[in-house]
């Protein structure tokens, strides 16, 4: 990949939802861009685990062991001047990441810029205070906070997205190609066949 490729910062943290940072991770590396996959307290090497999030009928989501996701850039050195974009995966993480001070320090950073989050990445969101005024999807059960930071909660389809301004939110996973062709969209990147 060129030195000079094009940013997106991606915030981590363990039981992120496995599909939720790999799909991302790998399909924004394949279209060139440089993806920095980062988490608080960890540096590049290291991993953090994934949960696998299903929908199988019940009440809510069930939840399996994921893969191990190695991280490749540290978060102390991240510098949000150097990145274009940010993308926000679900799962458990951002309950406990939307607690630390520089996290949300990140997200704010990127409120009028790309910016994707997915399933209970709106808990960041929410924290951030990023969302007042704007349309936002979430896993179902984060419309209280989506709501509760002045959001309008956006009740689509799980396998649909919605983008407001530069910021493009999603459900969950079922959704990766309508929310990641919105964020492709809001990057200004195009794709021909």
């Amino acid at each position: 990949m060129a030195d000079d490729a094009p940013k997106i910062l991606l915030l981590a943290g363990d039981y992120v939802e496995d599909y939720e940072i790999m799909v991302p991770f790998q399909a924004l590396t394949m279209l060139g861009y440089r993806v920095d996959a980062v988490c608080p307290g960890k540096k590049a090497g290291q991993t953090v685990r994934t949960a696998i999030h299903d929908f199988e009928g019940d009440q809510t989501y069930s939840e399996k062991p994921g893969h191990n996701f190695t991280l490749n850039a540290d978060f102390d050195a991240v510098d949000e001047a150097d990145y274009i974009g940010l993308v926000v995966p679900g799962g458990r993480a951002p309950e406990y990441l939307r607690l630390d001070a520089r996290v949300i320090a990140l997200v704010k950073a990127f409120a009028d810029r790309p910016m994707a989050a997915i399933c209970h990445g709106a808990q960041l969101l929410a924290a951030a205070r990023v969302i007042d005024g704007r349309r936002v999807s979430a896993y179902p059960a984060c419309r209280p906070e989506v709501e509760l930071a002045g959001g309008t909660y956006a009740d689509i389809a799980v396998d649909a997205a919605i983008t407001d301004g530069t910021l493009v939110t999603a459900p969950a996973w079922p959704a990766h190609p309508a929310w990641l062709a919105q964020f492709l969209d809001v990057l200004g990147a195009r794709i021909s066949l």
